[in-house]
């Protein structure tokens, strides 16, 4: 059972606030062991470029983690990122401050496809 059902969500239905605390956990949750085929970062230029390919995203001890190769390539505190996902559902965009480089960054990770 996940901290969102004892907290009473359904899981398909986020908190209407996307600034609220219970939005980004809601969020983390939902990004949790979600493969990834690459993630690309977003310049200050507006620039996409290829950061990392093959990986997974991880949430724990309120940290969310996007790990590639056995990099961490992005890490961020979920109660303090911005998260939403693609009106395709193939991936999402996470902006937040990475506590591993020090600075903002806006970061786009595209899932693997798996059939159900």
């Amino acid at each position: 059972m996940s901290f969102l059902d004892k907290l009473g969500f359904r899981k398909d239905k986020p908190p209407k606030d996307p600034n609220s605390p219970k939005f980004k956990r809601f969020m983390a949750e939902r990004l949790h062991e979600k493969h990834v085929r690459y993630v690309l970062e977003r310049d200050e230029k507006g620039e996409d470029r290829i950061i990392a390919r093959e990986g997974f995203i991880h949430v724990s001890n309120d940290e969310l983690a996007i790990i590639c190769g056995g990099v961490v390539v992005f890490r961020t505190v979920v109660l303090n990122m911005e998260a939403w996902e693609f009106m395709s559902l193939e991936g999402a965009t996470i902006s937040g401050f990475d506590l591993d480089k020090g600075k903002i960054r806006t970061v786009m990770a595209y899932y693997k496809y798996y059939r159900k």
